[in-house]
């Protein structure tokens, strides 16, 4: 006769590698997909991690939650398939590749071609995929690995090439020249939802100015001049110094109130008159200098006399004049005056804002409406370029300062050494700290000082960005923009908070993609133009193939340059450079070439719905593969790949891209800090597994803090789970097995009825069934946590600490007798339901359970609890009067325990 396993110890990794070998041998993954075919679908959506990094503990948590919904979908009759995904493209790539070959962006086109580099960045995104693979068996993470959707593969750039062609037939689709975020380090600009991204802004200690720009006395400022007896100044503040040689205008508002002040700098102690908006006066001038007089101030004194001559209102000043603060570059037009401006304010600063056309998206825009000219230079082409090169440095006329970079950060320490000898002092001055110096020397600073305030950096380099003009490819999002809240509000957010709050504000304040990058590895903009500005967009490979054979005809494509375009050949590569050779022809017969650009990694992720698929090419319908009923990431994807699949789906299906959604929060040390390699406090998550299991280590990230929540992540709480849940189900396993085994039970014959069982026995099965009822409804509304506890309480304090315990006697008889009989059908009910229960959150140690008791009773023939149905909820079993009563003694029980200890 066949008889229950029994094992000396728990060894939870072990078991995993068991069971991981039998799901292996016996395809239980994929036969979990198959033998749902014709049953309701349900759609999830990997998003899709980059392989050229390691893993760390926070995806085990990640994954972790992605894999429970979808193995209990499919324990409730659901077909789940669940397609993996590499993100191939964008700066992490580049980057590492760059740092291995020891280049720069510069170098690409000339000590490397972009052929040898996209050919590295191609060998470096699957550098990792091996790690990335074994971490996803070893944590029983479900996902086909074997069929992923690769984001550099052509059939995934062909469908995002056909939704940009969709964007473009709408007229969603334009070129601006705006300023943009823009990261030197990088060498591209980035989106707003990449400037938003967690930890892009960070806090940092600048050297900041209040500039003295010097009044022009003429008719129109006569009024601030017969006021006073000392040149007129106005005062502009800026946190960025390097941006002073651009200025081109300062910025005051219509109906704030300013004030002309005769004081003396206290630099130079030279005798000024000052312009500053009233609400800010205090800010720059100490009351207790109020009753000090001008006539009596000696130069030198510390404490500087102020008077006010003047009030006048920001209208009054507009185009009035000023000379030019830093003159290396003369611009061509009406620059240097007082304009009005909207965002003017009285919050902090002066009152006045210097405005430099070149350098802020405020600046350009008020520059543009007053006919302000921007103070630009011309390039090595003859095109016109602002005083800072693409590598964040200043051009050669800016004298003072030609080719340096204008951000500290950008220097490294050997570099920063040489330039501290070249400036012959103690310590290396940056550009803005000099800046200062020069304008204190010149009667030009009002006051310096070091200023601690929240700055952008780049999301990959985590270098500071700086707002540059750029010819940019944008995606008219703003014109879907309460579409896109309308259809937010459908969306199930877990936790609502993030969907009402974070995502939310960021649709009310979304502005327009900027689609556009210039770099070398990723997807190539499908647009190509002539130069009388025909514009064609390719939606296919077809067209793209269609449109080269019109332009060899037309005597524009050179055969030679059709290396790696034809799509039957083994070599066709959609990307840079292959590309940038296929000349087409326009309407009129000129000549189109490609914009050079590529597009935003964050339009491939979010193209995934879609791409992953080829879709409408080698798939023709979207038919129960869109929307995702669920997806998971980490809260950072809020504002990056929540964003992106929300944006693209609203715009060109008119429907959400997911129903569902858990925004998991951060994986942190014991103490609350976020770990980092460099630190030393980073759990390695194959020590981990290999250490505790992955059953322990996901059951204790689940069960200790919703995924929503910040998890401090501690491994004594991994060895606490190990005890006191797996340790005690085991010994309920055990213990049952042991006497089952003695008297030969199987589960043989027919089950006995309820009312022949005891009070005790109708007790733990309705608690059963009120723990199926309370499992199924919190994983139904994505809790997790809910689930994982319960079913913790559940065999902990009741069926180990009370059934088993008070009906150990009745095991223990020397008889077969029906009532011994009952507790072993009831004890295996018990178990086997949670192994179904606890499936989903513990899948090694669940399956390994459900085999070794339906091995022996037959009762399921499923080879795997995974390909069994989840437990289904007898009302008519539960009875809540006599789970309150129990429990009422079991509170008794516990409170004389209790008494008893002390």
């Amino acid at each position: 006769m066949s008889q229950y396993t029994e094992y000396k110890s728990l060894n939870l990794p072990n078991i995993a590698e068991t069971v991981l070998q039998r799901w292996e041998e016996n395809k239980v993954f994929e036969r979990s997909v198959e033998e749902r075919e014709g049953a309701p679908a349900y759609v999830f959506y990997e998003g899709p991690p980059s392989a050229n990094g390691l893993p760390g503990i926070h995806h085990v948590m990640a994954r972790a939650i992605k894999d429970i919904f979808c193995r209990y979908k499919t324990q409730k009759g659901f077909q789940v398939k669940r397609k993996g995904g590499w993100d191939t493209h964008g700066l992490p790539i580049e980057i590492s590749v760059e740092k291995t070959l020891g280049i720069t962006k510069e170098d690409i086109g000339s000590k490397i071609s972009i052929e040898e580099y996209n050919k590295a960045c191609r060998h470096e995104v699957m550098k990792y995929k091996s790690v990335w693979d074994d971490l996803t068996r070893k944590m029983g993470y479900w996902v086909d690995l074997e069929n992923p959707y690769i984001t550099f593969e052509n059939k995934y750039i062909e469908t995002c090439w056909y939704l940009l062609k969709e964007l473009h037939k709408k007229n969603m689709l334009y070129k601006g020249y705006t300023i943009q975020p823009f990261s030197p380090a990088a060498g591209t600009g980035l989106s707003s939802h990449e400037l938003n991204q967690p930890g892009t802004y960070k806090l940092v200690k600048d050297t900041t100015i209040v500039a003295q720009f010097k009044a022009i006395r003429d008719a129109k400022s006569e009024v601030l001049f017969a006021s006073t007896d000392a040149p007129v100044y106005f005062l502009a503040w800026t946190t960025t110094p390097w941006t002073l040689p651009s200025n081109a205008a300062l910025a005051v508002g219509a109906n704030i109130t300013y004030l002309l002040v005769r004081t003396f700098n206290a630099y130079t102690f030279q005798p000024i008159s000052v312009v500053v908006a009233k609400d800010l006066f205090a800010k720059h001038f100490n009351s207790k200098n109020a009753e000090l007089t001008i006539e009596e101030y000696q130069e030198g004194n510390k404490n500087i006399p102020f008077r006010i001559e003047k009030e006048i209102k920001g209208s009054d000043l507009q185009d009035m004049r000023f000379e030019q603060l830093i003159p290396y570059v003369q611009p061509e037009g009406n620059a240097f005056r007082v304009i009005v401006g909207d965002f003017v304010s009285t919050e902090d600063g002066t009152g006045i804002v210097h405005i430099a056309p070149t350098f802020g998206a405020d600046d350009f825009r008020v520059a543009k409406q007053h006919d302000v000219p921007p103070i630009m230079v011309n390039d090595e082409s003859g095109k016109p370029m602002p005083l800072v090169d693409r590598q964040g440095r200043f051009v050669k006329e800016v004298t003072d300062f030609a080719h340096e970079y204008v951000k500290e950060e950008y220097i490294n320490e050997t570099d920063k050494e040489a330039l501290r000898v070249k400036q012959g002092r103690d310590k290396y001055l940056n550009v803005d700290e000099r800046i200062a110096i020069q304008l204190k020397t010149n009667n030009l600073a009002f006051k310096v000082e070091k200023y601690e305030h929240s700055y952008p950096h780049c999301w990959r380099t985590d270098k500071p960005i700086l707002y540059y003009p750029l010819d940019s490819w944008f995606i008219r999002t703003t014109a879907y923009k309460d579409r896109m809240i309308e259809l937010n509000k459908t969306i199930n957010w877990k936790p609502e908070s993030t969907g009402t709050g974070r995502f939310g504000n960021w649709l009310e304040n979304l502005v327009d993609w900027n689609l556009s990058r210039s770099r070398y590895w990723g997807i190539p903009l499908p647009i190509w133009r002539s130069e009388d500005g025909e514009e064609k967009c390719i939606g296919s490979v077809a067209e793209l193939n269609e449109e080269l054979k019109k332009s060899a005809a037309a005597g524009f494509m050179d055969p030679t340059k059709m290396e790696h375009l034809d799509p039957t050949a083994n070599d066709f590569d959609l990307h840079r450079p292959y590309v940038d050779h296929a000349i087409l022809v326009s309407s009129t017969g000129k000549p189109m070439t490609r914009e050079l650009d590529l597009i935003d990694v964050w339009f491939d992720s979010g193209a995934m719905p879609y791409a992953q698929w080829n879709y409408p090419f080698s798939t023709k319908s979207l038919e129960n593969l869109y929307p995702a009923d669920f997806i998971a990431e980490g809260v950072d994807q809020t504002r990056g790949w929540f964003f992106t699949l929300h944006a693209i789906s609203v715009m060109l299906f008119d429907q959400v891209a997911f129903k569902n959604v858990v925004s998991n929060g951060l994986v942190l040390d014991k103490n609350g800090n976020k770990m980092s390699k460099r630190l030393g406090n980073a759990a390695d998550p194959f020590t981990t597994l290999d250490t505790y299991g992955a059953d322990a280590t996901r059951w204790y990230m689940i069960s200790n803090a919703q995924p929503w929540d910040n998890l401090k992540f501690n491994l004594d709480g991994i060895g606490e789970v190990q005890r006191k849940f797996f340790g005690t189900l085991y010994n309920t396993y055990n213990f049952f097995a042991l006497y089952a085994n003695i008297d030969g039970f199987t589960f043989e014959g027919e089950e006995i009825p309820m009312e022949k069982r005891t009070e005790l026995d109708r007790w733990i099965l309705s608690l059963l069934y009120s723990l199926i009822k309370e499992v199924d409804a919190s994983y139904a509304d994505y809790e997790p946590t809910k689930a994982a506890r319960a079913i913790q309480e559940f065999v902990t304090e009741h069926l180990s600490n009370w059934y088993v315990r008070l009906s150990r006697r009745r095991f223990w008889k020397g008889e077969y007798t029906d009532d011994k009989k009952v507790a072993y059908q009831t004890l295996y009910t018990c178990l086997d339901t949670l192994s179904r229960l606890m499936a989903p959150i513990a899948p090694f140690f669940a399956d390994h359970l459900f085999t070794d008791l339906n091995s022996i009773s037959k009762k399921d023939k499923n080879i795997s609890v995974h390909l069994a149905q989840f437990p289904v909820v007898n009302e008519s079993l539960i009875n809540k009067d006599l789970e309150e009563r129990m429990q009422l003694a079991q509170d008794i029980s516990s409170m004389t325990l209790s008494l008893r200890k002390k």
